[in-house]
């Protein structure tokens, strides 16, 4: 993880923190941001949520610990923009041509992040802060909440290619969306698909603490792959369905 300092930082600078799921634009503030960020990882590496201060961010990030306090308050608010600023990345999932490389993907890219000297420590770190911090822990959630909506264009490209029915069990009428009018709406729920193929490695990685491997992983894309053509990951939209049969 590399420490930055911002050049010509002051403690009235613009380094204003926005609130978890807002986005703001470069420059200076972005710098700012970035290098608050890149602070937080370092401490809750070195120290863990419980000793990480706002002194010791300030010391690495080259922001006045004045600054710190006004526009982040606390410990927890540093922690919770530092996941904000996670989410705003470029990252798209993989595409392959293919649901079980998509997938298999995914599961390559999970094990990695938790397991490569480089980058695990920081990742690990966040996890571990989100149960000692409520704001840590919603700040996590909206983080993976953002990151699976991204995944789910991997499940609309299966359907689109036909590797999994849009309507699960209703064949080709299903995907042609021959539903009856009085009827929900049944389609496959893409955000629990690509969570079935992450949970297996992050309850080894996080809970049992057992190793992950690439057999760990392709389990986890064979049982996510059948469960999925299986129909388990249907969905109702109820709403629609209430449209539609209103007087």
């Amino acid at each position: 993880m590399t420490e930055q300092t911002v050049p010509g930082n002051n403690p009235e600078g613009d380094g204003s923190a926005p609130s978890p799921g807002t986005r703001r634009p470069g420059g200076r503030t972005a710098r700012t941001r970035a290098a608050v960020r890149d602070a937080v990882l370092a401490g809750l590496t070195e120290h863990g949520y419980p000793g990480l201060t706002v002194e010791y961010v300030a010391a690495h990030s080259g922001v006045h610990k004045t600054t710190l306090y006004r526009r982040w308050k606390d410990v927890e608010g540093l922690v919770a923009d530092a996941l904000d600023l996670a989410g705003e990345d470029s990252w798209v999932p993989p595409d392959t041509g293919s649901l079980e490389g998509d997938l298999r993907a995914l599961t390559r890219e999970v094990i990695t992040s938790f397991t490569d000297p480089a980058v695990a420590a920081s990742g690990s770190a966040m996890i571990a802060a989100a149960f000692q911090s409520e704001r840590a822990a919603g700040a996590l959630r909206a983080y993976y909440t953002e990151r699976f909506a991204r995944c789910e264009a991997v499940v609309e490209r299966a359907v689109r290619r036909g590797e999994l029915p849009a309507s699960p069990g209703a064949g080709e009428a299903g995907v042609a969306g021959a539903a009856t009018d009085a009827a929900p709406q049944h389609g496959i729920d893409a955000g629990a698909v690509v969570r079935s193929v992450s949970a297996p490695l992050f309850f080894r990685l996080f809970i049992t603490r057992e190793p992950v491997d690439d057999s760990v992983a392709e389990q986890a894309v064979a049982a996510t792959l059948a469960a999925a053509r299986a129909g388990a990951f249907t969905a109702t939209n109820e709403a629609d369905a209430a449209q539609r049969t209103a007087p």
